[in-house]
């Protein structure tokens, strides 16, 4: 993998991780590797224990922001939640974000849970995170939001907003939800997961973005979001193959300029220009969630690490 060194900077971005089983160690060893490379934030996934990796990376990291993208808000009480939030926040001197969401209907349906409506149910479950007593000082509350409606409230009651797998073309009229007040201001945390892909072979980067948001296809309010991003016909066509129970023809319904819009795949120098676009269009925070075509969670890393060596 050949590229050459940008003329111009492009600010290092943040990173998401996950520790899944007999790799929790050397996702540590990976934590301190990202914090000593100068990247800007570390972002735990929903998969796995967010909150567990957190702790960890707050007492094995000295420097670098970090945070839940995203804690489920229906998994633990907020009785619960408030006060791991608050010991996490403090031992890592206060560089804990606690990112929260109402996750998914399938994560709901196969932990029993019964969710509510997301906007009152989000409302409520920060109040009564912010009401918990005698557990020290709260981190920041970022909310996962994708539709408008809960971009404005991650405004109205937190202090920053998460995406995942938004579109950068659509970014500017997600943003135009927030004040411009929050939207100038440098403290409220604006971040978008971005699944990305680097290798010169541009097809295989692809297919491994696509089966990376095979998943969220099957989700409503994705498709919804996506139409109003632009791509309607694509989710309409999404929509016709899951109703025919043809699931095998997704892939082939994810649309190149779809999956370029979304996620960032193909040789250095093309997730390069990709990412600086995200940055164009008003995204403060990329967290980039990396993936290969030829390994695992740790060749992913390998290969990202040598791009951003480039970078400067």
């Amino acid at each position: 993998m050949t590229s050459e060194k940008r003329s111009t900077s492009i600010p290092m971005p943040a990173v998401a991780l996950a520790a899944v089983p007999k790799r929790r160690r050397a996702t540590l060893e990976l934590a301190r590797e990202i914090e000593t490379r100068g990247f800007t934030g570390i972002y735990c996934a929903s998969f796995g224990d967010a909150m567990g990796l957190s702790l960890s990376i707050a007492q094995v990291t000295d420097r670098i922001p970090f945070g839940t993208s995203i804690a489920n808000l229906y998994m633990r009480h907020p009785s619960d939640y408030a006060p791991c939030a608050a010991m996490i926040h403090e031992l890592s001197g206060g560089r804990f974000r606690f990112g929260v969401g109402v996750s998914h209907g399938p994560v709901h349906r196969r932990a029993g849970i019964q969710a509510g409506k997301p906007l009152s149910d989000m409302r409520e479950f920060v109040t009564k995170v912010r009401d918990v007593q005698r557990i020290g000082e709260l981190p920041p509350i970022v909310i996962a939001g994708l539709r408008t409606k809960m971009v404005a409230l991650a405004a109205e009651i937190g202090e920053g907003v998460v995406f995942a797998n938004a579109s950068c073309t659509h970014l500017p009229t997600s943003l135009s939800a927030l004040p411009a007040s929050k939207r100038n201001d440098d403290d409220f945390f604006i971040g978008n997961m971005i699944p990305t892909c680097i290798s010169d072979d541009l097809e295989a980067a692809a297919a491994v973005n696509r089966k990376t948001l095979m998943m969220y296809l099957g989700l409503p309010n994705y498709r919804n979001y996506w139409k109003e991003a632009g791509y309607r016909e694509e989710m309409e066509a999404v929509e016709a193959a899951l109703d025919a129970g043809a699931r095998e023809r997704l892939p082939e319904l994810m649309t190149d300029r779809w999956l370029s819009d979304c996620t960032l795949y193909g040789p250095p120098s093309r997730v390069l220009d990709g990412l600086e676009a995200w940055y164009d269009a008003g995204l403060r925070t990329p967290i980039l969630v990396p993936s290969s075509a030829v390994g695992n969670q740790m060749k992913a890393f390998e290969e990202f690490f040598s791009l951003f060596e480039r970078l400067g």
